[in-house]
């Protein structure tokens, strides 16, 4: 039986905009050519936070100063993925952004989030984080060639388009 994965993702805010890591270095990869936040895997015995503050740190140069722990979403993929991500907002740090070895690191005003290459369930949590919803838990099936197929937000199954 497969381990579930644990991850953190964050999405640092500046100036009405995210900052986006377009992942674009890496062949294998899950996430190739979308675009997402910064974050990554847990190391073992690392609580969410500090698997936060190292991801960051790793993936922008920056250290957080400022957070807020917005919610859990858990990502099933086919029969043989799944995980539990801690999703972030920051809005604080200190030092300066640096370059990203698993992609181009830039500024999107959250209005045009949508219109970029992401995840169809991302526009979900987008949502919950536009709207300043209360910390929730939100799960995103997938099928093997993307397809989202349900969505479940705070135990209620919701509708999925397209």
């Amino acid at each position: 039986m497969p381990v579930p994965e644990l991850t953190t993702l964050c999405y640092l805010e500046r100036d009405g905009k995210y900052l986006m890591l377009h992942r674009v270095k890496k062949e294998k990869d899950i996430n190739r050519d979308k675009y997402i936040g910064v974050g990554g895997h847990f190391l073992f015995g690392e609580s969410p936070d500090e698997c936060l503050l190292r991801e960051v740190f790793e993936e922008t140069g920056v250290t957080l100063k400022g957070y807020r722990a917005r919610g859990i979403v858990t990502f099933v993929y086919g029969a043989n993925v799944t995980e539990y991500m801690h999703l972030y907002t920051a809005d604080r740090w200190e030092g300066e952004i640096g370059e990203c070895d698993e992609g181009e690191l830039t500024w999107i005003d959250k209005d045009r989030v949508e219109e970029l290459p992401i995840w169809e369930g991302d526009k979900v949590f987008f949502r919950l984080l536009k709207e300043d919803a209360p910390f929730f838990s939100l799960k995103l099936v997938y099928t093997p060639d993307d397809r989202l197929t349900e969505v479940v937000l705070n135990g209620e199954r919701l509708s999925v388009e397209g």
